[in-house]
């Protein structure tokens, strides 16, 4: 086994990305031991640091907040390997389809550990949630009010509902909003619906949020809309503020435990009384811990770089915070402007400008990119090339994750 020297400089700020002269260690493993197995491209998730970022984040809101609850946003990753270590660090989940909902029913997520909801609740998906017993239902529109009650009241059953608010980003669509119209027809719905019982209200501002402002103006819409629901004689019991938090080597400890404390002290100014807050972080327990090794393929006069892989499988979509760093020449300086395309054929297919990278690139070249672990795979596509090989890595230990020749997609079903 390699033995690993405190002197080691970290790579991306990951404590489980290191180098030693020529050695780039991924934990405890040499790059070079995974090169000799497998072939580029491949993805790679830390185990260690997943579990890092889950107990970081959970240390730092209980000792903020007494009633403060986490789910694990499934879409920003869904394999059922990243899954169960996350459910082991006694984090519950919330799902936005019926094959999400059935993974975690599978892996062990107890049913009121599980938070259900998206734009689109099909039947299916209201029929399980209510079935199952989950804690809430997230409803989007006011009409979904209705067709879960229907089969609540068949089943029995009175199933709590947090409402999904719009968060009046410019630019929103999702959630709901209370105007006039709005609230009269919630009222009326509440009249004749019996068996639902809202009971936690959500705002989700946005993605990559790495500063108060952002968390400001999410507590104001959720303070407003509270009040409104008060009014109307429906009493909020649990705010639930979303995720939206970035890369956790984006957002360090410190930052994080000042975000939490400034979220408390809005909330106790705007006068919110709640029983629980809720967190949905996503990106925060997942997104540092993955990474691509990727190879130049080819490069152009003008330090434009071809990589083995693009945006069928590396989304701009995704919102991550690529760094790329040529693991064949890590000691040199990265210090040169450089793009890199990928090879899907469309002149599209562009993952960064202008990005620092060594002044000599040669063919071959095996380039290390980091923070790739949220949404890369929730937002890639069928695109007509070979999926990567994935890894899970935990110390020196190695285990394949998804095999692209005989598990051929990593999509749910």
């Amino acid at each position: 086994m390699f033995v690993i020297e405190y002197n080691m400089k970290k790579i991306a700020g990951n404590d489980y990305l290191k180098k030693e002269k020529e050695t780039i260690l991924i934990d405890l493993v040499p790059l070079n031991s995974v090169l000799q197995n497998s072939p580029t491209p491949i993805m790679i998730f830390l185990e260690n640091k997943i579990r890092d970022n889950v107990n970081l984040f959970k240390n730092v809101f209980n000792s903020v907040f007494k009633n403060f609850q986490c789910y694990y946003s499934f879409k920003a990753n869904y394999l059922p390997e990243i899954c169960k270590i996350i459910h082991s660090e006694k984090v519950g989940a919330v799902v936005v389809g019926l094959p999400e909902l059935n993974l975690a029913l599978k892996i062990g997520y107890p049913p009121r550990k599980i938070l259900v909801g998206g734009p689109y609740l099909p039947k299916e998906l209201i029929e399980a949630s209510v079935l199952n017993q989950v804690q809430e239902i997230i409803v989007y529109n006011l009409n979904d009010l209705k067709k879960i009650n229907s089969t609540a009241l068949k089943s029995g059953i009175t199933q709590d509902i947090c409402l999904r608010i719009n968060s009046e980003k410019y630019g929103s669509r999702l959630g709901m909003k209370f105007n006039d119209t709005n609230l009269k027809n919630l009222n009326r719905i509440l009249n004749e619906c019996h068996n639902i019982n809202i009971i936690s209200i959500l705002s989700h501002y946005g993605t990559q949020m790495n500063n108060i402002d952002q968390f400001r103006k999410n507590i104001q819409n959720i303070t407003k809309n509270v009040k409104t629901l008060k009014r109307l004689g429906i009493t909020i019991k649990n705010i639930n503020l979303g995720g939206g938090f970035p890369e956790a080597t984006v957002m360090p400890q410190e930052q994080l435990k000042k975000i939490a404390y400034d979220i408390k002290q809005l909330i106790e100014e705007g006068g919110v009384e709640y029983e629980q807050i809720y967190f949905e972080p996503g990106r925060y327990f997942i997104g540092d811990a993955g990474l691509f090794i990727a190879e130049v393929l080819n490069f152009s006069e003008d330090r434009w770089i071809f990589l083995n892989i693009g945006n069928h499988i590396c989304p701009r979509f995704a919102r991550c915070s690529l760094r790329f760093y040529n693991a064949s020449q890590i000691n040199n300086p990265h210090k040169y402007k450089t793009s890199f395309a990928g090879i899907v054929p469309t002149d599209q297919d562009v993952l960064a400008k202008d990005y620092f990278f060594t002044k000599t690139i040669k063919e071959g070249d095996i380039v290390l990119i980091s923070n790739v672990g949220a949404y890369t795979l929730t937002f890639s596509n069928r695109f007509p090339y070979l999926l990567p090989k994935i890894l899970l890595i935990k110390e020196n230990e190695i285990n394949q994750i998804f095999d692209q020749y005989t598990d051929k997609d990593f999509s749910l079903s």
